[in-house]
């Protein structure tokens, strides 16, 4: 009896250490799986919330970016036509004038004697012309009367064409003068803007002297330069697209004059177009950039806050889905123009991407994302 309350005594315990081994094998293997899929469940209670936007195709200009120079069709250079000293300014840089208007005064004193010379010899020969013209009449009525003899009228007739020829080359001769006087009087061309003013009071000036300039800062040309190996696409009509140094377009315009040469100097082919912008917009021999858009064709755009770069090379974070959530997948792109606060992205992305467009700066490859404002995006 007591030999078998001990083999069962035993055996009992057996059964139980045994159950007891294999509660613990459970619970290390339930602490496993547990640990298993510890990630999953982590990984999507860490998804960063992102914004994103989906790629669509617009239409982006191809354009080529040429530095122009803005010139006035009409911009006088101002010389005087004749040599002196310079007596008045009565302009000053900067000021707006009309067309007519006295610039300067160049000392006309010399002229101005050689004209008063001129008209009293005008007056003179005025004198014998108009006594010829009263003889050749009272030698007429006495040759018709017979008195005096054919010869003496014709000597008469004679005397009158001298006198005649004379005082109306004194006359000629008296009003080119006083053209030439007038030329020591500088006047404004046409309506305009004075610009700087070298010279002085007294300064002694000649025909090749730079007085000073008049530009009317109206009928504006951008002149463009265009590389020769783009003739073959250059034509008439030709979008332009004024830009100044920040890129802002200041004027929308087109190609209306194309030059049959090419530069030598530049090899490059003028090309010209009209500009209509006011003054406190662009001026005369204003430096911009000209943007000749070459063609349209539609290409995919993303926001600017969309780019990273890592030296050289651009990427963007899609969202794109797996296994029933989201991770950032980092792609890089090629960037073609810009379209206001965007680029085109020439490769890299296609229609219907989603883009993340917020907290670019935190993700890393592959990171568990949510896209905000649910499963279709924005």
């Amino acid at each position: 009896m007591i030999e078998f309350i001990l083999r069962r005594s035993f055996r009992t315990g057996h059964l139980a250490a045994q159950a007891g081994c294999l509660v613990a094998v459970g619970l290390v293997l339930a602490g496993c799986q547990q640990k298993k899929a510890e990630p999953a469940h982590a990984a999507g209670m860490q998804a960063m919330p992102v914004q994103t936007v989906t790629v669509n195709m617009q239409p982006v200009a191809q354009s080529s970016a040429y530095v122009s120079t803005i010139k006035s069709r009409r911009s006088a250079t101002i010389q005087p036509q004749v040599s002196g000293n310079l007596t008045a300014i009565d302009v000053h840089s900067g000021q707006n004038v009309k067309a007519g208007q006295v610039l300067m005064q160049i000392d006309a004193s010399q002229q101005q004697a050689a004209v008063s010379a001129l008209q009293a010899t005008a007056r003179q020969k005025k004198a014998l012309y108009n006594f010829n013209v009263t003889e050749l009449d009272r030698q007429r009525k006495l040759f018709a009367a017979g008195i005096t003899s054919r010869d003496a009228f014709e000597t008469e007739q004679q005397a009158y064409q001298n006198a005649k020829a004379d005082y109306e080359a004194s006359e000629e001769n008296v009003r080119t003068q006083q053209q030439l006087l007038g030329y020591y009087t500088v006047r404004a061309p046409f309506d305009g803007i004075v610009g700087d003013v070298p010279v002085h009071v007294g300064d002694y000036v000649t025909t090749s002297t730079m007085l000073t300039t008049v530009d009317a800062n109206q009928d504006l040309e951008a002149y463009i330069y265009v590389p020769a190996e783009h003739a073959a696409e250059i034509r008439m009509g030709l979008p332009v697209d004024i830009a100044d140094n920040s890129g802002k377009v200041l004027e929308h315009t087109r190609i209306d004059f194309i030059s049959p040469q090419v530069d030598p100097n530049l090899q490059a082919i003028l090309v010209k177009a009209p500009v209509h912008a006011t003054p406190d917009i662009l001026r005369n021999a204003q430096m911009v950039k000209a943007l000749v858009i070459w063609s349209t064709k539609p290409m995919p755009v993303v926001p600017v806050l969309a780019i990273t770069r890592q030296g050289s090379q651009s990427f963007v974070f899609v969202a794109q889905p797996q296994n029933g959530h989201f991770i950032a997948r980092e792609l890089p792109v090629t960037l073609g123009e810009t379209v206001g606060n965007a680029y085109s992205v020439s490769s890299g992305l296609s229609t219907g991407d989603r883009v993340i467009v917020s907290a670019t700066q935190f993700l890393v490859n592959n990171m568990p994302v949510m896209p905000l404002g649910g499963p279709a995006g924005r």
